[in-house]
């Protein structure tokens, strides 16, 4: 038993088993020997702990990074969805400035704004621009002289946020 009544630790017990070995020898204490044997062996005890320790240590770093990583992705994921959500009120405003509603483009203008500074960019393709699957959504198609599709008309824009594509370019194709 320790002095504060519990058990005795395993470094404990090598140093007592040690007292006790040299007790039952000669009754002249223990050979410097056992104790340099004794001390190493409580001495590379300690180093495999505090090498568990570390080891855990850094597991927990690496959980606790992962876990700030994935919660910063859970939290992007749903300002996407909340964004997404709102993309069909930007394109009444867009409707509606476009068929002559002066007094819409303020509040589609303050909304976008917001939007952006949050992330949100807004893809508008120009007349010729070489079509791209990956962003363009061909809706309509018409002839013409081009050898490689391109973009006749953007019929409603698309949106990246935060960098990832949320919504293609609604557009008329010539080729």
């Amino acid at each position: 038993m320790t002095e504060n009544g519990g058990a005795p630790s395993g470094e404990e017990d090598v140093v007592l088993d040690a007292v006790d070995d040299a007790s039952e020898d000669d009754g002249a204490g223990p050979s410097v020997e056992s104790l340099i044997s004794d001390l190493e062996a409580v001495t590379a005890r300690a180093e495999e702990y505090l090498n568990l320790a570390k080891s855990k240590q850094a597991e927990f770093e690496n959980f606790r990074k992962r876990m700030m990583k994935q919660q910063a992705e859970e939290v992007s994921r749903a300002s996407g969805r909340l964004v997404e959500n709102l993309l069909p009120v930007l394109d009444a405003f867009d409707y509606g400035v476009a068929h002559g509603d002066g007094s819409l483009a303020p509040l589609r203008e303050q909304m976008l704004l917001a939007l952006e500074k949050e992330g949100l960019a807004r893809i508008e393709p120009k007349e010729g621009e070489p079509f791209d699957p990956n962003e363009h959504d061909a809706v309509a198609h018409e002839p013409g002289d081009d050898k490689e599709p391109v973009v006749a008309e953007s019929l409603r824009a698309g949106y990246r946020w935060q960098g990832h594509l949320l919504r293609p370019v609604m557009v008329r194709v010539r080729n």
